[in-house]
């Protein structure tokens, strides 16, 4: 009979313990940034070989996708990163030295930076910093410009091992005056193709304006916003009521940040065809979502009238102050300082310590 027999403890808590391990190994390693998981390789030989697999890679650039950091560039100088936690976020070479030459970042997506060589064909480079990775992409038969107006497009997809992404720039026609065409890259074809869908009108495209969002790729206008649809290869004009102001994401749609004084108001796009409505409708395109007032004591008083938005998602804004970098957490509410490094002409561009393979 077994009534009087002492349980085994020791062997029930170590099950238990076991089987925690294995779940934390499964479902939490690879919501981790790149930085914080390699180094969870330290802990035993298991994680080891978990972490160093191909598919935890795969993995980790799905489910990491949060900003984990601001790429910033002066005007011909060295990229540099600035992460919103140091130690959870950063890359070996944050100056992009493993590329080929010196670059121009372009455009970032999921932790994958578009860049643009410097000297003789202007080559772009795809490449993921904290791998090192890099590919160099073929020359489009299309005259991009000096400063062409990219948005690299990179979706992680459970089924895709190897990373798929689209390159769209928008430029000026060279056979139709006053008009904008839209060259697109497919990585999965190798090869730059010319949408057949042209945006006619004399207006200028502010090149690091451009975003994603949902198949459609934004751009800030000298006039209005400019959309160009990649599923139905279409464009369209939509008011943005002034010239100035930052396009990023909230809550899965397009926002339209305005600064007036130290009030940052986010307005999120409601209804594109509100211009459409009969006279008198209530619809309207934009709708407020949030008003935002940094705390004054981390951007310092003498900025308060000065800020740049770098960055907005549904999670974090980051905010030029002055000569203060500050961040935003919309669900704690606080302002946070990250750096002194950035200057007013840098252009900046999102970045997710990502494991993805090129």
């Amino acid at each position: 009979m077994d009534r009087g027999k002492i349980p085994d403890l020791a062997a029930r808590s170590n099950r238990i313990y076991l089987d925690l391990e294995d779940i934390i190994k499964e479902n939490a390693l690879p919501f981790l940034p790149a930085k914080s998981a390699v180094k969870f390789q330290a802990v035993c030989r298991d994680w080891r070989l978990q972490i160093s697999a191909p598919l935890f890679a795969h993995k980790q650039s799905l489910s990491c996708n949060s900003t984990s950091g601001i790429f910033s560039q002066l005007n011909r100088g060295s990229p540099f990163l600035i992460p919103i936690d140091a130690n959870s976020c950063g890359v070996p070479d944050p100056f992009l030295n493993f590329l080929p030459e010196p670059v121009d970042i372009k455009s970032s997506s999921n932790g994958l930076l578009c860049c643009r060589g410097r000297e003789g064909d202007k080559v772009y480079y795809i490449c993921n910093p904290f791998t090192k990775q890099w590919k160099e992409l073929p020359k489009s038969n299309a005259y991009h410009g000096s400063d062409p107006a990219i948005v690299l497009l990179f979706e992680p997809s459970l089924l895709n091992f190897v990373a798929e992404y689209k390159i769209i720039c928008a430029f000026p026609s060279t056979d139709f005056d006053k008009a904008t065409e839209f060259d697109i890259y497919y990585s999965r074809e190798g090869c730059w193709k010319i949408a057949e869908e042209m945006c006619f009108g004399s207006r200028t495209i502010f090149p690091k304006s451009g975003i994603h969002v949902n198949g459609v790729v934004y751009w800030m206008t000298s006039k209005n916003i400019l959309a160009f649809d990649l599923t139905k290869g279409r464009t369209q004009l939509l008011e943005s009521y002034g010239t100035r102001g930052f396009l990023g994401t909230f809550s899965g749609k397009l926002c339209k940040v305005d600064v007036s004084g130290d009030i940052i108001s986010l307005n999120v796009l409601a209804n594109t065809h509100s211009n459409t409505m009969q006279i008198g409708s209530q619809i309207k395109m934009w709708s407020e979502k949030e008003i935002v007032v940094l705390d004054s004591e981390i951007v310092g008083d003498g900025a308060a009238r000065n800020h740049t938005v770098l960055h907005v998602d549904s999670d974090i804004m980051v905010v030029l102050c002055g000569r203060r970098t500050c961040s935003y957490d919309f669900k704690s509410r606080l302002t946070k300082f990250l750096s002194s490094k950035v200057g007013i002409l840098d252009r900046c561009f999102p970045y997710v310590n990502s494991l993805v393979s090129l």
